[in-house]
C-alpha cells in the first residue's frame, strides 16, 4: 500500500468520515469493501463500541482487509463474503449508516440494493454514495449516462431524502483522488 492511502486511512480518511456524519459507537456497513480503505478508518471512528460490517463479493480483498485489522489490532470489522448477491444478511433496522462508494456503477440491478439498504438501515439512518463513474467522471457501466443529479433522483425514488454533497480527497481503488459522496436518509414508508 502507498504512502498516501496508508495515510489516508489512518488521518485523512478518519476526518473525512467524521465528516460525513459517522459517529462513534455506530454500526456501519460498508457495501464493496474491497481491502477496506473505508472500512479501517470507519473502524477508528465508530470505535470499540461500534462495529464496521465490510461487505464484498471476492474472498481475496477481504483476506487483505483482514490481515490490516489485525495488523492494526481493529476488532470491530465483521468480514462478509457474498456469492454477488444483494442481499447483506444483516437485520431489519440493524445499522446506522452504509456506504456504497465506488460500487453503483457495479450494479445491474440498484433497485434491489436501494431496497435492501433501506430495508437495514434504522430509522434516519445515513446512507452514502460516491457515484464514481457517472457521465462527468469517467463514466463507466451502470452510471455512463446519469449525472450526479440523475443519481440523487434515482435514490430519492426508492425511499430516502437527499441531505447533502460532501467534497474532498478521498480514496478510489488504491489512490487518492478529489471527489464527492452524496448523503442520503432514511424515509420511513408512509
Amino acid at each position: 500500500m502507498n504512502k498516501e492511502i496508508k495515510n489516508w486511512e489512518e488521518k485523512e480518511g478518519i476526518k473525512f468520515l467524521s465528516k460525513i456524519g459517522i459517529k462513534k459507537g455506530q454500526k456501519v456497513l460498508d457495501f464493496g469493501a474491497r481491502i477496506g480503505h473505508y472500512s479501517i478508518p470507519i473502524a477508528t471512528v465508530v470505535g470499540n463500541k461500534g462495529s464496521v460490517y465490510a461487505l464484498d463479493k471476492n474472498k481475496e480483498p477481504l483476506d487483505e482487509l483482514k490481515r490490516k485489522a489485525k495488523a492494526q489490532r481493529l476488532k470491530n470489522i465483521a468480514l462478509i463474503k457474498t456469492n454477488g448477491s444483494l442481499e447483506t444478511g444483516l437485520e431489519n433496522n440493524s445499522v446506522d449508516a452504509t456506504l456504497a462508494y465506488d460500487v453503483l456503477h457495479l450494479i445491474d440491478n440498484r433497485k434491489k440494493l436501494y431496497k435492501e439498504i433501506h430495508r437495514v438501515l434504522q430509522k434516519n439512518g445515513l446512507f452514502s454514495v460516491y457515484p464514481k463513474h457517472n457521465k462527468l467522471d469517467q463514466p463507466e457501466q451502470g452510471l455512463k449516462n446519469l449525472d450526479p443529479k440523475d443519481v440523487i433522483k434515482e435514490i430519492e425514488a426508492h425511499n430516502f431524502y437527499f441531505e447533502a454533497k460532501h467534497c474532498g480527497l478521498i480514496s478510489h481503488d488504491d489512490f487518492l483522488n478529489e471527489g464527492c459522496v452524496l448523503n442520503f436518509r432514511k424515509k420511513e414508508n408512509i
